[in-house]
């Protein structure tokens, strides 16, 4: 992980540069999509995964739910 904030000038055609840095320690490839995401005052670029590389993330996860009462089955 990045530890430095680091910042990146907007082109006149609203284009950035993900500092090298950043997209090393992310993985970021040329040509590799990002979805970008307003979150408040920030835009977020989250790195858009292929399905495949997907698989097993979500192992080691209880399945148990606390519901609400009137979420019950």
């Amino acid at each position: 992980m990045v530890s430095t904030m680091q910042q990146v000038k907007v082109s006149p055609k609203f284009q950035v540069v993900i500092p090298k840095a950043v997209r090393e320690s992310l993985g970021i490839q040329p040509g590799q999509r990002l979805q970008v995401v307003p979150y408040g005052e920030r835009i977020e670029l989250v790195p858009v995964r292929e399905i495949g590389e997907m698989r097993g993330f979500l192992a080691g996860m209880d399945p148990k739910l606390e519901r609400e009462a009137d979420r019950e089955f």
